[in-house]
């Protein structure tokens, strides 16, 4: 029988889609996806990471995609490492590669520190909400 789903809304709720972006944002075997899409789902991995954290503190989640605005709300409640801190660069990832535009294209090396960013979020995360 599989494990039963956490509470909608829950902070396990909220780490549950966090592990399902970084799923997406590592799925990068076919040339046709692009970094910037894959960056997207590494964005939204930390986010909901730290919309959990908040959700276990017991502080109503905000619509934001600022990964820098929810750091200062998580700070308030916990002590963040600097490389978590870090993962405020991802909050371009949000709008900035969705759509075609004036942007640089993103490299594999951004890409990949996306990944390594959004994965220590998530495993920091996971960690404070137990």
């Amino acid at each position: 029988m599989p494990p039963e789903s956490p509470q909608p809304g829950s902070a396990q709720d909220w780490l549950r889609y966090a592990a399902s972006d970084m799923e997406l944002a590592k799925r990068s075997a076919s040339p046709a996806v692009l970094f910037e899409s894959l960056c997207y789902h590494a964005q939204q991995c930390a986010e909901k990471s730290l919309k959990a954290v908040l959700v276990a503190h017991h502080v109503p989640v905000r619509r934001t995609h600022s990964i820098g605005l929810l750091l200062d709300l998580v700070s308030e409640h916990t002590f963040i490492p600097r490389e978590i801190e870090e993962a405020a660069f991802l909050t371009d990832y949000a709008v900035m590669g969705r759509y075609p535009g004036d942007v640089e294209p993103i490299t594999e090396s951004e890409y990949e520190r996306a990944i390594r960013l959004a994965e220590a979020v998530l495993t920091w995360a996971r960690q404070i909400v137990r």
